[in-house]
């Protein structure tokens, strides 16, 4: 058995094929992985200076064949990420035909995917297994067969994201075959395939990065010292952090800017460290740990103030900004950041990140400011590290009080995993703004919805005809959110007597019902605004450029002129163009989340036309409502978008 670290270049250039035997399952990867790796891909060809970037494993072993053939290798594990790379391939080629390049469609071709000088099966350079055969030679030769399976199912996840993104196909073959780096096994003749594929696959816990890298470390230090410096440094990490160490690892690394992938740490980490400078390294891992291990566990931190905050940003899920708050520890851990400036700083990213939040900012991007933050803002010239961090922060995507205030109006607030978790913190934030002189127990209080999520018959008619638009759009926006104790004994009852409850609170953010005695569509929207005006007070805009605020946001009269949706363009002359091409663009690049869409949205979109009033058909046979206003249409595609996972960058509308 040989195995080394090799560029995929090496494995699929010359004339050879990879043939997948027949004990190995179809193809079955799916968006999932293709996420992975699509995500991956398109980090690495954003990068001026793009990294290696480690896949996995390939094992295969030579066989025989007759001398006239090319070189066959039996492909024993690794065939879902080498026939996902060869789809790949075969769009790359097929993109560089359409864009008039039919040198570097060739040298893909000819170079990477096929024996060009063989004949039958000999021809392609992966032979998967018998069912999936046909299927991926129908990709590759576009004149066989192809029919539907999962191979072609992911040749069109990545045609659509070709659509969307239209990346540079030369800079993607160069990424693909330099930088994509793979451990290649090959085994001997004499192994038995079979039971080699058995013991890859068996079900024991794999080696972790952290144990590699304990292993790299302690190879590189005195047999004689290993038990004291193990006792003294590695341990008490690896007690401390357990299962996050290999991610403190990660974080730790990119704290001077780099960005590391989750399966790029062990790798990333060998280039960092030397034979001269191991035991340093680790001592420093090991200082860098007592930190990490209070961001992870505020209440290690002994400062009432620092942990309460870490323990709000730990509510709001930003993992990402760990690499610089490492390094804001160590200032503050040996005086370079007084307690205050440390309590300032946490403060401004809560405010940065809940801003970003209301305005469906894309989180992804977070992966990309908070490595080089700590080196941009002591780059910066300013009189404190706080006033260089609000200064750097401002240029990162920080929401003004307009688009604040606009997107508050319409936000869907409530939703599964940590949208629930960040609205709760925003409500206890709103209750706290009131200066109890008694401690409130939040842990105690849920998320309550004044119209509630299931319409009885009479909310239907206290709502009125247009019960179920008023029903989908508002639910969760911030005006019929509250917090209580009484979840269960609220419920779906009547209003009067959710109010009777609500003003017998203790809390103050319910005495406001005491002065509502109706709750419709324009009660839920003045709460909205006066709650707004509340948080724009509580998360105060910190930058330093002109903030004007506008406040109207009203689309009612205007005409839209163009409409811009996951990297296409479209003319539109009114609202209900906006619409019905938002989503035809959807269900045809993200038929998943068009369903989604259907099921979150019943009253806007679906399949049975007779349940609307007024319709419009989509390319794929569903149907949609546009007996809506513009104000109406506007917050539904907003809230649409929201409710996929896309972002306002992914939806723009200009009108006029």
């Amino acid at each position: 058995m040989n195995a080394s670290e090799t560029r995929l270049q090496q494995i699929i250039e010359g004339t050879k094929q990879y043939v997948v035997p027949l004990f190995q399952r179809t193809y079955s990867w799916d968006k999932k992985e293709w996420d992975t790796l699509w995500n991956d891909l398109v980090e690495l060809c954003e990068s001026d200076n793009p990294r290696t970037h480690f896949m996995g494993s390939l094992v295969t072993m030579p066989t025989t064949s007759v001398p006239e053939g090319v070189a066959k290798f039996l492909l024993i594990d690794g065939q879902q990420r080498l026939t996902t790379i060869f789809i790949l391939l075969t769009l790359m080629r097929n993109y560089a035909k359409l864009s008039s390049e039919p040198e570097l469609a060739e040298e893909i071709n000819n170079t990477l995917l096929v024996n060009q000088y063989k004949k039958d099966t000999d021809y392609f350079k992966l032979l998967p297994t018998q069912a999936d055969r046909m299927s991926f030679q129908g990709l590759v030769k576009p004149s066989a067969e192809n029919p539907q399976d999962q191979i072609k199912s992911a040749y069109n996840y990545f045609d659509k994201k070709f659509r969307q993104h239209s990346p540079d196909i030369r800079k993607l073959m160069k990424i693909v075959t330099s930088n994509l780096s793979v451990v290649s096994i090959v085994l001997d003749p004499d192994d038995n395939p079979h039971l080699v594929f058995e013991s890859l696959n068996a079900k024991g816990r794999p080696l972790t990065q952290s144990d590699l890298i304990r292993n790299f470390f302690f190879m590189r230090i005195h047999i004689n010292e290993q038990e004291s410096i193990y006792s003294q440094y590695w341990e008490p990490m690896q007690n401390s952090l357990g299962d996050n160490l290999t991610e403190f690892i990660r974080h730790y690394l990119m704290r001077d800017g780099a960005s590391v992938k989750q399966n790029d740490v062990y790798f990333c980490l060998k280039e960092s460290v030397s034979q001269y400078n191991a035991l340093d390294y680790l001592k420093d891992l090991s200082r860098f740990a007592r930190y990490y291990q209070k961001l992870i566990h505020p209440g290690k931190e002994k400062q009432i103030t620092i942990q309460k905050l870490l323990a709000r940003l730990n509510r709001l899920e930003v993992t990402t900004a760990y690499p610089f708050l490492l390094n804001c520890y160590d200032d503050y851990a040996n005086n370079n950041l007084t307690s205050q400036e440390f309590v300032e700083i946490l403060k401004d990213l809560e405010n940065f990140i809940i801003r970003r939040f209301i305005c469906n900012i894309p989180t992804n991007q977070l992966n990309k400011i908070f490595p080089s933050l700590y080196g941009q803002v002591k780059k910066k010239d300013a009189s404190s590290f706080v006033e260089g961090l609000t200064h750097i922060l401002q240029t990162k995507g920080y929401p003004k009080d307009t688009e604040f205030l606009l997107r508050l109006k319409d936000v869907k607030l409530y939703g599964s995993g940590d949208r629930a978790i960040k609205t709760k913190l925003i409500l206890e934030t709103i209750e706290e703004s009131f200066n109890h002189k008694e401690q409130v127990a939040f842990d105690k209080l849920s998320i309550e919805h004044v119209m509630p999520q299931t319409l009885t018959e009479y909310w239907q008619n206290y709502l009125g005809e247009e019960w179920e638009i008023i029903h989908e759009l508002y639910l969760h926006t911030l005006g019929n959110l509250t917090l209580t104790a009484y979840n269960t004994e609220l419920s779906n009852d009547d209003y009067e007597s959710k109010r009777l409850l609500l003003i017998d609170s203790h809390l103050e953010i319910n005495k406001y019902f005491n002065d509502s005695s109706t709750w419709n569509k324009e009660d839920i929207e003045k709460r909205t605004d006066k709650l707004s005006q509340l948080l724009v007070s509580i998360w105060p805009y910190f930058g330093d450029e002109k903030n004007e605020v506008n406040n109207s946001g009203t689309v009612t009269g205007t005409t839209p002129k163009e409409l811009w949706i996951l990297g296409q363009y479209f003319v539109v002359n009114s609202w209900r163009d906006v619409l019905q091409q938002t989503l035809n663009t959807i269900a045809d690049l993200e038929p998943d989340k068009f369903e989604m869409i259907i099921q979150e949205f019943p009253r806007f979109v679906g399949k049975d036309k007779k349940k609307f009033r007024a319709i419009r058909e989509l390319n794929n046979g569903a149907f949609i409502e546009v007996n809506l206003s513009a104000q109406n249409i506007q917050r539904f595609c907003y809230q649409a978008v929201e409710a996929i996972d896309l972002s306002y960058d992914d939806w723009r509308v200009i009108a006029n």
